[in-house]
């Protein structure tokens, strides 16, 4: 069974043991994006909603939308597919003013209607297909709308979020019923920013929030992101072609990371030890692949914030010139861990005055234009800093 037809069909139980037994849930004083008391902020991060058209995806219960309208002035519409969810919401509040609840398929429900002003979803996003759920929000919300997402980063077993966008199997816990198990897309923050960005929004913050109790795992993520304008295409005056261009330069990045025990370096599968990092894709900023390659190396979360670009380092391999941009990374969460299918593991952290003899020729370079004084050699390199207040070029030369 494809995974949002298990999603639907647990959501449908449970909706309908919900009302075998009356229960619903009471009319909150503050919007909580997260399931524990005071842990979070509010609805400020929705900014002014007050008579604005804001979506409320898996809206469940409807208790959520019913605050929106009555503490905020807000014109809430509740999607909901499960059709026992609606039931419970449309029969509870259907009378609220500035309320209304849709039964149905949010990407469905969203080619039709008018643009929303503000879209948010309370740990029920990541039951729906990023890449059937993402454009269709980008189409049904205005430029300059804010998408307002909390999802589950870490569940009840202490299992993180996945590197591959792809769904997993969770449960909803019930207090008197057995769990009913779903599908779920549990993603790692840095996956959640590239999916979205594809989808045409930027990505303002990512919070991780733990549980109060700090012997339990969970840990939720709280992402506010914004729909970015319209832009027109663009047009150019030269001839296109679609035969791709004879390869002439690589463009990539290197990250340092400067820990407590030393600095963080892996072991190519060609037996190299260097330093996290790998090619710039096509869009993304040098920070963002920094932090992307940094999940999908190591495991390590970093957000963009956290990098700073120290400078270009340029040489050449057989007829290709090479571009690598340095960056130091201020903060990161978790642990470095060999991950599936990459080139590069067994990450370990070294100390600066033992630094491991066969490192990669280009990490050498790097390590060198950031600390001169490392006693590591390789071939001289060409290295532009991006930091004020140093020389504009610099040849960097490995010991004599």
């Amino acid at each position: 069974m494809p995974a949002e037809d298990i999603n639907t069909q647990a959501w449908t139980v449970y909706g309908r043991r919900q009302l075998a037994r009356a229960y619903m849930p009471p009319l909150p004083d503050h919007l909580a994006w997260t399931p524990w008391e005071g842990v979070g902020p509010g609805a400020e991060v929705l900014g002014e909603i007050t008579g604005r058209r804001v979506l409320d995806i898996g809206s469940g219960a409807g208790h959520h939308a019913v605050h929106l309208a009555q503490a905020h002035g807000a014109r809430v519409t509740g999607i909901e597919l499960s059709p026992t969810q609606h039931e419970r919401a449309a029969s509870a509040h259907a009378e609220v003013p500035g309320v209304e609840f849709a039964h149905g398929d949010v990407a469905e429900y969203l080619a039709e209607a008018e643009p929303f002003d503000a879209a948010y979803a309370i740990g029920t996003l990541a039951f729906i297909d990023p890449h059937r759920a993402l454009p269709a929000l980008r189409e049904g919300l205005r430029p300059g709308a804010p998408l307002i997402l909390s999802l589950l980063h870490t569940d009840l077993h202490g299992r993180g979020p996945s590197t591959e966008v792809a769904p997993r199997e969770q449960t909803i816990l019930l207090r008197d019923d057995p769990p009913l198990p779903t599908q779920m897309w549990v993603l790692a923050p840095q996956l959640w920013e590239d999916l979205l960005t594809e989808y045409s929004f930027r990505v303002e913050a990512i919070d991780l929030f733990h549980h109060p109790d700090e012997s339990a795992p969970v840990v939720q993520q709280l992402i506010r992101a914004r729909r970015l304008p319209d832009r027109r295409a663009r047009v150019s005056s030269r001839p296109r072609t679609a035969k791709p261009p004879v390869p002439h330069a690589a463009v990539g990045v290197a990250a340092i990371l400067l820990g407590e025990q030393g600095l963080l370096l892996g072991r190519h599968r060609h037996g190299t030890i260097e330093l996290p990092g790998g090619t710039v894709e096509p869009g993304e900023s040098f920070e963002a692949a920094v932090v992307r390659e940094l999940g999908e190396e190591t495991g390590l979360i970093a957000r963009p914030g956290d990098v700073r670009l120290l400078g270009t380092l340029v040489d050449r391999v057989e007829d290709v010139l090479r571009v690598t941009v340095s960056a130091l990374v201020h903060a990161w969460r978790g642990q470095p861990a060999t991950q599936p299918n990459e080139s590069v593991g067994d990450w370990a952290w070294h100390p600066l005055d033992h630094l491991p003899d066969d490192l990669f020729v280009c990490s050498a370079q790097i390590l060198t234009a950031w600390r001169p004084d490392l006693p590591v050699d390789h071939t001289p390199a060409h290295f532009t800093p991006f930091a004020h207040g140093t020389p504009p070029e610099m040849t960097v030369d490995g010991l004599a």
